[in-house]
């Protein structure tokens, strides 16, 4: 087979946050170790971290295309073989008509195929399952996609339970924070009254003055920070990590974090839960509840608080979280995927 030409489609920004283009790096990672062409088409707006990553991997950033007729046309254009699909925004349509015009399609789901009809789907999710798709479904955890950083950093085995008079707390939200969690979480933390040393990744300026605003209790520090590519060190080196329920669990889960997840957007209600449920992550609720006002709002973060506390004061039940988590994302997910692509390439160049 002749070099694997694949083009990624996805978007990122401050209002859209990064998972899309975080999932799609992972996977551009793995398919140039197997040796292919590749290349991102989308919008990265206002990310000159996320850009940077693309360019020191020699990775190509090409505009759009949005319509099903640019999604041919560019795939024609840069004589690709197979386009990856992620994106919640584009018309459903272009995964077919990419199909008719030859071109492999890969769509990277989450709960809901939107009727794209593609050749593979992708379900990274825990627990996933979508049955009655035209394509094959790779769903659950197994398929993970995770970036080199957090492969080389994954331990040889997940953290013993360690006590700390003051815990090592990471706080972080997504590539750009785009909903606005990192203020209400650091609140929520410094409520608990426990000392710990916490750093927040702040991924907008208006969020960095709002964390700042916040005041530390007695043996508390915070240290707010800008997203870094050190990220997966930071997450190795905490005692808990505060988080999203988003892409960012199965790099905690990879790396052996003890973590308790917030659900920030509706979309990630059903991993939220069975993760929760599963013991791969402690909950904290949803965004909505812990920022509501009256009554509601103060029990929702009264309820998270304890929790924290919980996990701040029992080194046990970090390791316990951590142990879990370790266990069920191995960190070859990536390597599963590029496989099934390869697979089904070379398959369907035989029948043809």
């Amino acid at each position: 087979m002749s070099t694997l030409r694949v083009g990624l489609r996805c978007d990122a920004g401050p209002r859209r946050g990064v998972g899309h283009l975080v999932r799609c790096l992972a996977l551009a990672e793995g398919f140039l170790a197997r040796g292919a062409h590749v290349a991102v088409f989308g919008t990265v707006e206002r990310l000159d971290w996320a850009t940077a990553e693309l360019a020191a991997r020699g990775i190509p950033l090409h505009p759009g295309p949005d319509t099903p007729a640019e999604l041919v046309e560019a795939a024609h254009r840069h004589e690709l073989d197979v386009m990856v699909l992620d994106s919640y925004e584009l018309d459903p349509a272009g995964a077919g008509a990419l199909r008719s015009a030859g071109v492999f399609t890969l769509a990277i789901i989450d709960g809901d195929s939107r009727g794209q009809v593609a050749d593979l789907y992708l379900d990274q999710n825990f627990g996933a399952e979508l049955p009655g798709l035209p394509g094959r479904l790779l769903a659950g955890s197994a398929y993970a996609l995770l970036r080199d950083s957090v492969i080389t950093a994954r331990p040889p085995a997940p953290p013993p339970a360690t006590a700390v008079s003051r815990p090592r707390v990471l706080a972080f939200f997504g590539g750009t924070d785009a909903v606005g969690a990192a203020p209400v979480l650091t609140r929520v933390l410094v409520a608990t009254g426990h000392p710990m040393d916490l750093t927040v990744i702040v991924g907008r300026p208006e969020i960095e003055a709002e964390v700042e605003d916040v005041a530390p209790g007695r043996g508390q520090i915070i240290r707010p920070v800008p997203p870094t590519t050190a990220l997966p060190k930071l997450i190795a080196e905490a005692d808990l990590v505060v988080s999203a329920a988003g892409t960012s669990t199965w790099e905690l889960c990879c790396l052996g974090a003890p973590a308790a997840l917030v659900c920030v957007v509706d979309n990630q209600r059903e991993s939220y839960a069975r993760v929760v449920r599963h013991g791969l992550a402690a909950g904290l609720g949803a965004l909505p509840e812990l920022t509501a006002a009256g009554v509601a709002g103060r029990a929702a973060r009264a309820a998270a608080a304890r929790t924290l506390h919980g996990l701040l004061g029992s080194p046990q039940r970090r390791a316990t979280l951590a142990a879990k988590a370790w266990s069920t994302v191995d960190g070859q997910g990536r390597a599963r995927v590029v496989d099934a692509v390869f697979d089904a390439v070379r398959a369907a160049a035989v029948t043809s």
